[in-house]
């Protein structure tokens, strides 16, 4: 077998290129749109979400409705869902259902005022408040799956979609995905019939990405698939589960103590500012106004649950976290590609439809703890990292960045893409950059399932050993997550990919 070193010197002028790096990474930074339909774990996302705002470009943050809530027209019309689940639930002939009103984004933006001041000491580029209540719009509320009228929800998506900003607009669908739904009818209705038609839904679809937890509403199949096939989806309907209600359920033993009260009550909901003392958990007394079915405060209904027994601020529910998750940087390099796995979880090309990811038995990853695969474990993999760096932005809420940890940056020499021939030992050169001067513990693993399969990988310190199969054929690739983790409080991790060729 043929060894092969790779090493490229950090000289390379290495303050120089995190400069560049830096400056580029403010110039390109995603663009994303929310559309919720207010449940209490819509509620929760949100307010993991602003801790995260930094990191991307919000441009709207929408009212929806859903299968689970929707308002009504206020004129005592009833309406029965189309989706089974909803009616084997509620039974038919609503007038509403479970509606939390339009109040609830602007009452938690004037608390995220309160600590804005906090968190531009750790990063100047957090939205300020008054940007942010900018962008709330009413979207499509009155029923399930509504998409007859224009809102300035659905306008402002639509007035997005169409705008010279070449970047992608990432639209997150906590709820249903018809408001997204209206804004591309508008679309069709204004220009189908105009000579420039076929070039302005190109341009539309190739800037649109729909990240969708379930299918809410009927409005991606009825009407979004058939009309806009080629806009990309990103379909999450088995992975968000286990940052859901029945968490207790799904994620691994080892991952659970990072969702209880022990960590949740003193790591991020309580001490840490009036934003995250408004985070919904399991006994901390709140009652979400319009929704009945909300008891996960009340202390006395807890225990035997048929999700398990809780107590007193136990992680509740996030389950569209996941969408927003696929936005921040972490390192791997996942945002283009989501079959290669990241905290947003990992999704595989479907067989139907080439605009189109989705999660399920074909996405599943080898559980390590149960020795199966696990189509949860793409996400539930990451679990302990994405709570610590939680637990660390709660804490930028109330800490000097001199008291509070930063992530460190994770450097690879000799690049994240290297061509390799079958047999060929390889080595990795690791190092990382902390901000706070914290110690970086470095280590290497083959991430098997994002790629074609396993490479063998020691690592020990600053070096990390990869070994590709003799059996590999020419275009396998092998994915090396570098992952570094320093050693303040919480301990935050950050990665790189190294993605091997074989040639």
């Amino acid at each position: 077998m043929k060894q092969r070193a790779i090493q490229l010197s950090l000289i390379f002028g290495f303050l120089f290129s995190i400069g560049i790096a830096k400056a580029q990474e403010q110039l390109e930074k995603p663009r994303t749109i929310v559309t919720t339909d207010g449940e209490i774990d819509d509620v929760d996302t949100f307010i993991r979400f602003l801790l995260y705002t930094n990191e991307f470009e919000t441009e709207g943050l929408i009212y929806s409705s859903s299968m689970w809530h929707w308002k009504g027209d206020g004129k005592g019309t009833k309406f029965t869902s189309e989706m089974e689940m909803t009616r084997n639930i509620y039974g038919e002939n609503l007038t509403d259902l479970r509606w939390p009103g339009t109040q609830w984004i602007e009452e938690l933006l004037t608390e995220y005022a309160k600590v804005y001041p906090n968190l531009i000491l750790h990063d100047e580029n957090y939205p300020t408040p008054d940007k942010l209540l900018s962008l709330v719009r009413i979207g499509n509320i009155d029923f399930e799956g509504e998409m007859a009228k224009r809102t300035e929800g659905s306008k402002l998506i639509a007035e997005k979609l169409l705008d010279d900003d070449e970047r992608e607009i990432f639209l997150q669908a906590w709820g249903g995905t018809n408001t997204i739904a209206r804004a591309l009818k508008s679309i069709e209705e204004d220009y189908s019939k105009s000579r420039d038609w076929e070039a302005i839904k190109e341009k539309v679809s190739k800037k649109a990405i729909i990240y969708t937890i379930m299918d809410q509403d009927a409005t991606y199949k009825k009407y979004i698939g058939p009309n806009w096939p080629n806009i990309r989806v990103f379909y999450n309907a088995n992975q968000f589960w286990c940052f859901a209600y029945p968490w207790k359920r799904v994620v691994p033993k080892s991952q659970q103590p990072y969702l209880e009260g022990s960590f949740m009550g003193p790591n991020i909901i309580n001490d840490h500012g009036p934003l995250l003392k408004k985070y919904y958990s399991y006994g901390d007394g709140q009652k979400q106004a319009g929704d009945p079915n909300h008891f996960e405060g009340d202390i006395l209904k807890i225990v035997n649950t048929e999700r398990g027994s809780f107590s007193k601020y136990d992680f509740i529910s996030e389950g569209d976290s996941p969408a927003f998750l696929h936005l921040v940087d972490v390192g791997l390099d996942n945002y283009e590609d989501p079959s290669r796995g990241g905290w947003s979880g990992r999704f595989v090309l479907s067989d139907e439809n080439p605009y189109r990811y989705e999660d399920g038995d074909k996405a599943a990853d080898l559980n390590p703890e149960t020795g199966e695969m696990d189509k949860s474990y793409p996400q539930t993999r990451w679990i302990r990292a994405m709570q610590l760096d939680f637990a660390a932005r709660a804490d930028w809420c109330i800490a000097s960045f001199e008291d509070a940890n930063h992530a460190p940056s994770i450097l690879v020499e000799g690049g994240m893409s290297i061509s390799a021939r079958p047999g060929d030992t390889l080595t990795l050169t690791l190092s990382a950059k902390d901000p706070d001067n914290h110690p970086v513990a470095l280590n290497a693993w083959c991430y098997d399932e994002a790629g074609s399969g396993k490479a063998e990988v020691t690592s020990k310190e600053n070096i990390a050993t990869v070994q590709i199969p003799e059996t590999a054929k020419t275009g396998d690739q092998f994915h090396i997550i570098v992952e570094g983790t320093d050693t303040g409080f919480p301990a935050l991790t950050r990665y790189q990919r190294v993605v091997l060729t074989a040639e």
